[in-house]
């Protein structure tokens, strides 16, 4: 007898072109970070996701193999439905991590609205 099929995961696109649209989608309170994706899929917590990012300046599209993180329904508040993907802890996504940090400098504590939790 087989075993079930493990579901694929989803694959998404996030093209963020300047510095407020990255400031918007950023999650620095995931440990590893994390990126939101406005989306009207439906995802759970736990979910597997492949994301393709690509940052402002930068014609890289960064490959990341992250988990949902955060759901936000449609509805809520001011904040896009979408979800919240947790970058997974592996040197090529810390690396990404720094390198938004080091972008979004001061921005990081600043007090404006974001699409995050």
């Amino acid at each position: 007898m087989n075993a079930p099929a493990t579901p694929r995961p989803s694959v998404l696109q996030q093209n963020l072109k300047e510095k407020g649209a990255l400031y918007a989608a950023y999650i620095s309170s995931f440990a590893n970070g994390g990126i939101f994706i406005a989306t009207d899929r439906e995802f759970r917590l736990g979910d597997d996701v492949y994301l393709l990012l690509s940052l402002p300046d930068d014609a890289v599209k960064h490959p990341i193999a992250g988990k949902v993180g955060w759901v936000n329904p449609a509805g809520a508040g001011h904040r896009s439905q979408g979800i919240g993907v947790v970058f997974p802890k592996d040197p090529k996504c810390e690396e990404l991590k720094a390198r938004i940090e080091n972008e979004l400098g001061t921005w990081l504590g600043s007090d404006r609205p974001t699409q995050t939790i």
